[in-house]
């Protein structure tokens, strides 16, 4: 694939995130877009209150500007449309209603899972009808298994489990847009390592789009990019990671994320099983900040540690 290719994805999404925040920023201050701060969260939070979110909206115009001009209309180029748009939708939906009701908790709980199902299934669908190896390969290694149709089933965990994770790991400035920064720029490599053009211009344009909206989102942040962004995060890595048929790889690149949410579960398993706390507060990166790390020390922390896990990943497709 042509370099340049790439790096005009990069450079078309970076310009037009940097570009659409200020004309986004100012109309969600209008609409008293602002975010509801959870009252149980840490107290130094309670300041960022009103805040404006739902820039979200910002990475997905960016992110799909730029990919409908680099990318060709193949069957791949709609799975990453559906999955990033789909769960972002989701996020809309829940960021929306967050903002109209004036409360910190949006969508219900089954809302959400059912918004998230139908966008995976929709998924397995086109997968299904564009022959989509149902194999996988254990990195580094010749080795790989044909679930045949329990691929499907895996495809939704799959989806489930990476916009989840990546929805937790949105809770600091500029966290989220750092590490899955990081994250989208593997792929991006390990997309062209397997030729898969449309996932290489999908994930350049993804790290573009965030990197240009960290520009609004590093602390102190003008903006957050509420589960609209976190969501279609999560939904675009995961159909990355099925599409170049790295989807254990994913645990090792996105392994901050995977970190993230393992720390909720074993946080709520022990308190239900033990009536204990592990961390002082999950997900993980608030119990850091609970022991006396300053905001921007955590997030550099975290992004160093995606960059590191990034590295490796690297190393099984290199």
């Amino acid at each position: 694939m042509d370099m340049m290719v790439i790096l005009f994805s990069i450079g078309a999404s970076f310009l037009l995130a940097v570009l659409l925040g200020p004309l986004f920023i100012p109309l969600l201050r209008r609409l008293k877009f602002g975010q509801q701060i959870r009252t149980e969260g840490p107290q130094s939070h309670l300041k960022k209150s009103g805040t404006p979110t739902m820039g979200g909206i910002i990475i997905m115009f960016a992110l799909m500007i730029a990919f409908l001009k680099f990318s060709d209309k193949t069957p791949e180029f709609w799975v990453l449309l559906t999955a990033s748009l789909g769960f972002g939708l989701v996020g809309f939906l829940d960021d929306y209603i967050k903002i109209v009701f004036k409360r910190s908790l949006g969508l219900t709980a089954r809302q959400k899972l059912f918004g998230q199902l139908l966008f995976s299934i929709i998924v397995c669908a086109m997968l299904y009808n564009m022959n989509h190896s149902t194999e996988i390969t254990v990195p580094g290694t010749g080795w790989g298994v044909d679930l045949g149709w329990f691929y499907y089933p895996l495809v939704v965990i799959i989806m489930f489990a990476a916009s989840n994770s990546v929805n937790f790991t949105d809770g600091l400035d500029g966290l989220l847009a750092g590490t899955s920064a990081i994250a989208f720029g593997a792929f991006t490599v390990v997309a062209l390592q397997t030729s898969a053009h449309e996932s290489a211009v999908f994930s350049a344009a993804m790290v573009g789009a965030v990197l240009g909206f960290l520009v609004f989102n590093a602390h102190p942040a003008k903006v957050f990019m509420g589960d609209m962004g976190s969501l279609g995060i999560g939904g675009g890595i995961a159909a990355v990671a099925i599409l170049t048929k790295t989807e254990l790889l994913l645990i090792i690149i996105g392994g901050v994320f995977v970190l993230e949410m393992l720390s909720v579960i074993l946080q709520v398993g022990s308190f239900k099983l033990r009536g204990k706390r592990i961390f002082k507060m999950s997900p993980i990166h608030h119990h850091f900040e609970l022991i006396g790390w300053s905001e921007w020390k955590v997030v550099t922390v975290f992004w160093l540690v995606g960059l590191v896990l990034a590295a490796i990943g690297l190393l099984f497709v290199i």
